[in-house]
């Protein structure tokens, strides 16, 4: 008996064996993987399908105990049955490995989760925000700050990130223009290649992580610059500003997108299949997934675009939004959808084919604890090589808006400089309101950094608190606008000093996400302790660290220097004395135009001509205001070095051209100052008479350029049909002939011109 029942065992493990072999064919590395995802979906349930779809935040102790109620205990339960495809805010070896481990081994096909997290400008090693960065203009140290960010987040068992923002904006009141690069297309389009491969890597070994290209789309122009808000806009503006980052992105090879909270033509961005299907997977031919924003596909109820969760589930999936985060419709809607045929099984086969294609990509099936090393979670996060790196990104990020009479660079010895403002000493602001895996306070203060420099007499005076209150997940961050007992320390420390070090600006939690304002100037009374120094001392260099441009008019006109310093992370007061101290010469540029007040937002260089763009009958009836100038305080592109630079001979290649012909130009530029230095060199282009009117200046060329002092070098740009050409109001790309305007120059509103012709 006991052999027959050995021998029936034996059967029953040989028949187990086989079924386990069935299933498991999808892991056979030397299939190509979409025979692999053919073959696990034949095995899936459409509850797995629908599970893979859904994506949880980890708001509970995932190594811990078991939930034993709530909503808790509904994500661990689903995650054990393998209606789970993603987990957010997960992070850090254990705990990755300990949540991968349920659903590699302890579902019925073990199919691995992916692990997100806003990895925005660094994880725990915090880059300059990406509005700083992009004044860099420096693609390859981009590229890098987004390598630094993307070993580290791996390091921590993490494999995807919600950045780049590509978002093109043009209203500083927007809070989140910090995540973006700017106003213009085409630099954001070069800056978000640069990001994502950065993050991605070349071939997604375990110090890469998958990239999102976010918010898809046309977020960055909410009415009145306000969070959440909604859109609208022309055709010609979403497709020649909106999409070319975008676009760019797919081109990189981004795995995934983000959809937005806003609505477009009266659609939610969630539910719209104009952009999800006809032009991202459809005109695009995009292969990855989409993710919704954080329950996004829920609020299309309260748009008013959606009943109820059901027929949210139903106009999100059918858009093609492939991934639910936070909304929890899927997994409770989706089954039945497709079950009462309401929803098409082809519409979840597509969106898991998807999802499970980026999976197969990473590596997670061969390897699922791919991302699970201890020794570099010791080894790759804030180590010596990661902060090179970013004091590097954050020098590159200044921008010098003002520099009379050469106050700066400050002199090395012999001196009293009195240091004035919070945010001098302010070790978190620097970190940005992006920054959830940093730790509080771990910033370098430019108290710190400026205390390196030995042979000054420095003095320190707070002068005024920006806020009372300082934290992230409160209704409003609390601006100080009644204390005033601190002006007049600042006062005399400013009086007995040779020069004054004012920093001034917003905390780090004044923008970013739901951080809109209505107005542009120093928040609380810094404006006051501003003037009331420069009464006793005018002799000041302010530095501002800000997530957004400023309206500064006042000191603009007064103040003899003013540095542009942002919020640039973990090294930021040494890469900010270092400028100070001309240890680097500062040769950032604008990528989002100052206004002169907020009156003037939105403000960008690119805009289209009126039909009375000037003054020409010396009367009121011309595009204006009659109160300010209508240019902005500091224009797209601009910034100035502690050096000089002449720019000479610009010359085209001949006066016409054939389509599909190269267009050659050529400048000299030589460094005419005392100081070694950078210079970006600006291409803009401008086509006089087109079947859609083009706008006055377009950027389509730049070189950042070193030049030792008395060095001349010419610089060559070529000109294609790709930066001819635009597109039509049904998104054809069209290159047409006649004249073109060429400038060549150190800023959007100043340089060298000619002219060309295309027949």
């Amino acid at each position: 008996m006991k052999k027959q029942t050995k021998k029936y065992a034996f059967i029953l493990l040989i028949i187990f064996a086989n079924g386990y072999a069935q299933t498991k064919k999808h892991l056979d590395v030397n299939k190509p993987i979409e025979d692999r995802i053919s073959l696990l979906m034949k095995e899936m349930t459409l509850e797995e399908k629908v599970g893979q779809m859904n994506q949880y935040n980890g708001s509970w102790d995932v190594t811990g105990p078991k939930p034993e109620s709530g909503t808790n205990e509904e994500k661990y339960n689903n995650i054990k049955k393998g209606w789970v495809g993603s987990m957010l805010t997960v992070r850090g070896v254990k705990e990755v490995r300990a949540v991968q481990k349920i659903a590699v081994e302890e579902t019925r096909l073990g199919i691995p989760l992916i692990f997100g997290f806003d990895v925005i400008h660094g994880y725990k090693t915090i880059s300059p925000i990406p509005l700083a960065e992009a004044a860099s203009w420096d693609l390859d140290a981009i590229k890098n700050s987004a390598r630094i960010a993307a070993v580290e987040a791996s390091a921590s068992g993490l494999n995807w990130t919600f950045a780049p923002n590509v978002d093109i904006s043009n209203d500083a009141r927007w809070g989140r223009v910090m995540e973006g690069a700017g106003e213009d297309p085409y630099l954001g389009s070069k800056i978000a290649t640069a990001r994502v491969k950065g993050f991605q890597g070349e071939n997604f070994d375990n110090t890469s992580i998958i990239a999102c290209a976010k918010h898809f789309a046309a977020y960055g122009f909410v009415e009145a610059g306000r969070e959440y808000n909604s859109v609208d806009m022309s055709n010609s503006k979403l497709y020649n500003t909106v999409l070319p980052p975008f676009k760019a992105a797919v081109d990189a090879g981004i795995r995934t997108f983000m959809n937005s909270f806003n609505t477009l033509n009266g659609v939610p961005a969630t539910g719209n299949s104009f952009l999800q299907r006809d032009i991202l997977k459809g005109a695009w031919g995009f292969k990855g997934f989409v993710v919704s924003d954080w329950a996004s596909i829920g609020e299309m109820i309260t748009h008013g675009y959606a009943a109820d969760g059901a027929d949210a589930a139903k106009k999100a999936a059918i858009a093609g939004s492939d991934m639910d985060m936070e909304s929890n419709v899927y997994v409770t809607e989706l089954v039945k959808l497709v079950k009462n045929g309401v929803v098409k099984e082809s519409v979840v086969d597509d969106a898991v084919r998807r999802i499970l294609r980026v999976k197969f990509e990473l590596g997670l099936f061969d390897n699922p604890y791919k991302y699970c090393d201890e020794a570099r979670e010791i080894s790759d996060i804030g180590n010596k090589a990661n902060n090179d790196g970013v004091l590097d990104m954050a020098k590159k990020s200044i921008v010098l808006l003002k520099n009379d009479k050469n106050l700066l660079p400050l002199k090395k010895e012999g001196i009293k400089i009195a240091l004035i403002g919070a945010l001098a000493k302010d070790k978190n602001s620097p970190l940005g309101s992006w920054r959830i895996a940093a730790d509080d306070n771990t910033a370098v203060s430019v108290l710190e950094g400026m205390q390196q420099y030995k042979n000054n007499i420095l003095v320190y005076e707070k002068g005024t608190d920006v806020a009372t209150n300082k934290q992230l997940f409160v209704d409003e961050v609390k601006i100080n606008t009644t204390d005033f007992s601190g002006f007049e320390a600042a006062k005399k420390a400013a009086k007995n000093a040779e020069v004054v070090v004012m920093v001034l600006g917003e905390i780090g939690y004044q923008s970013g996400e739901a951080r809109s304002r209505t107005e542009l100037g120093l928040p609380g009374n810094q404006q006051q302790l501003l003037e009331e120094v420069y009464k006793v001392n005018p002799n000041i260099v302010l530095v501002l660290n800000n997530g957004r441009p400023l309206a500064l008019p006042w000191a603009a006109a007064n103040i003899p220097a003013i540095v542009e310093a942002w919020q640039l992370g973990t090294q930021s007061g040494n890469a900010i004395a270092q400028v100070l101290y001309g240890d680097y010469n500062p040769s950032g540029k604008l990528t989002m135009s100052f206004p002169r007040n907020v009156g003037q937002c939105p403000i960008y260089y690119n805009l289209y001509n009126t039909g009375r763009p000037t003054d020409k009958d010396q009367n009121v009836f011309w595009s204006h205001y009659s109160d300010v100038e209508k240019t902005p305080l500091y224009p797209f592109g601009y910034g100035l070095s502690y050096t000089s630079f002449a720019y000479k001979n610009l010359k085209i290649a001949k006066p016409s051209f054939q389509k599909n012909e190269k267009i050659e130009v050529s400048v000299d530029v030589t460094n005419t100052g005392n100081f070694d230095g950078k210079e970006v060199v600006q291409l803009y282009i401008n086509d006089v008479a087109a079947s859609i009117v083009r706008p006055v200046k377009e950027l389509k060329g730049f070189e950042l350029v070193t030049l030792k002092k008395g060095e001349t070098k010419t610089i060559k740009f070529t000109i294609t049909d790709a930066e001819l050409g635009f597109y039509d109001n049904e998104g054809k790309f069209l290159i047409e002939s006649g004249v073109f305007n060429v400038m060549v120059g150190w800023n959007s509103n100043e340089g060298l011109t000619g002219k060309f012709e295309l027949k």
